[in-house]
């Protein structure tokens, strides 16, 4: 072996976990980073509240539609090969936005997001583990998760701030993402391989199906449901809180919305550092009760026409979401075997997306039938409703430890 070589296989062995977190992040932050500029888009082309939400949607059927037909795609190819595609995906969709001519290419940019984001959510959780040292799987679990949290966002603060104080604000954001992704670029090619060289053929894309492994389906089951009560939180706020905070609170401050969307997210990788001390078997149960305050907070918030009740429904509920979903991602990944982990993994993330997709485009379309305040109460009393018996549910059965 050359000394070039010997230099290169060093570099990489050095870029382990940390380095694949980064990329999860920066590959996801622009998935959500056109949140803020949503408003701006509608001014813009003179469309609907409901097409927002249809415009976030199309997102959420981009990321299932990859994760059903190649959640597996990474056990058979490798980690690296995915992750550069999903990264060269990700900037077809900031060129999407760059050069905007009409809804048709917000369409096509929300869709190639969704591609990417479903190729990132099982690939880059599985790599983020797999390349964790012996004695760390825990902090490389937090690393995974807070990754994928923390890049949905920092992707509307991100925006927000540059659409407010800078310059072309339905451009300079995905400039400055396209720089981002060279970055995520270069780092993913000198990680490691964690799939044996072996097991690296030619990609048979097909169908999976919502197929769970047997021995995890119990699992699975709570675990899902959780996760799609408390990624509906999130979707509430990347795709419909915004117009809230213009609508009804008469702010137009495009950076406080992005920080808004943002405190979300930060409460939610803040709920999941907290589940070393909460204990795996609490994290679940405990996520859900704490989403359950939130939620009522934020149905409050709307109710009384609040900015400082919706702040707080934000960090209680993305706190409850947060925990709930890392003690979630911890069961099934330890309960899944090894062969299929990142199939299971991303069959997961096909419940969560389900959730941050069909009930954000139900509060759209009720908006149009009983008004932007009362479309949200409905929507937080159901999955208040949800979040209450699945936390139940896991008080009487959690999940049993690793």
């Amino acid at each position: 072996m050359s000394r070039r070589t010997v230099g290169s296989a060093h570099r990489r062995k050095r870029l382990g976990y940390p380095a694949a977190a980064a990329v999860f992040a920066i590959g996801m932050a622009g998935t959500t980073l056109p949140t803020p500029l949503y408003g701006l888009y509608r001014d813009r082309l003179g469309f609907s509240e409901l097409m927002v939400t249809v415009v976030f949607a199309v997102y959420a059927l981009g990321v299932i539609a990859t994760l059903l037909l190649a959640g597996n795609v990474s056990d058979e190819a490798g980690r690296r090969p995915v992750l550069l595609a999903a990264l060269g995906i990700s900037a077809a969709s900031a060129l999407c936005f760059l050069f905007e001519g009409g809804l048709p290419a917000l369409f096509a940019g929300r869709l190639l997001s969704g591609f990417a984001a479903g190729l990132l959510s099982g690939a880059a959780t599985v790599t983020v583990m797999e390349l964790a040292p012996p004695g760390h799987a825990a902090r490389a679990g937090l690393a995974a998760t807070a990754a994928n949290m923390g890049g949905l966002g920092c992707g509307p603060l991100l925006s927000g701030l540059l659409a407010e104080y800078a310059p072309w604000p339905l451009r300079l954001p995905f400039v400055v993402h396209l720089a981002l992704l060279a970055v995520a670029a270069v780092l993913t090619w000198f990680l490691p391989e964690t799939v044996a060289s072996s097991r690296v053929r030619g990609v048979r894309l097909r169908p999976q199906g919502p197929a769970v492994p047997p021995a995890v389906r119990g699992v699975f089951a709570t675990s899902a449901l959780a996760a799609f009560a408390g990624f509906s939180l999130l979707g509430l706020f990347t795709a419909v809180a915004p117009a809230f905070v213009a609508e009804t609170l008469d702010v137009h401050n495009l950076a406080l919305t992005g920080l808004l969307v943002f405190s979300v997210f930060l409460a939610s990788t803040a709920g999941q550092a907290l589940m070393g001390r909460v204990g795996e078997r609490r994290a679940l149960p405990g996520g859900c009760f704490v989403l359950v305050g939130g939620l009522l907070l934020v149905g409050a918030s709307l109710l009384f026409t609040s900015l400082p009740l919706l702040i707080a429904g934000a960090l209680c509920g993305g706190l409850g979401q947060g925990l709930a979903f890392r003690g979630a991602v911890t069961a099934i990944s330890a309960a899944a075997p090894v062969e299929h982990r990142a199939a299971t993994v991303s069959a997961f993330f096909v419940i969560a997306y389900l959730g941050i997709s069909l009930p954000v485009v139900g509060v759209g379309a009720l908006t149009l039938a009983i008004g932007l305040r009362n479309a949200g109460v409905t929507f937080a009393g159901c999955v208040l409703a949800l979040a209450l018996g699945v936390g139940l549910c896991l008080a009487r059965r959690p999940p049993a430890p690793r």
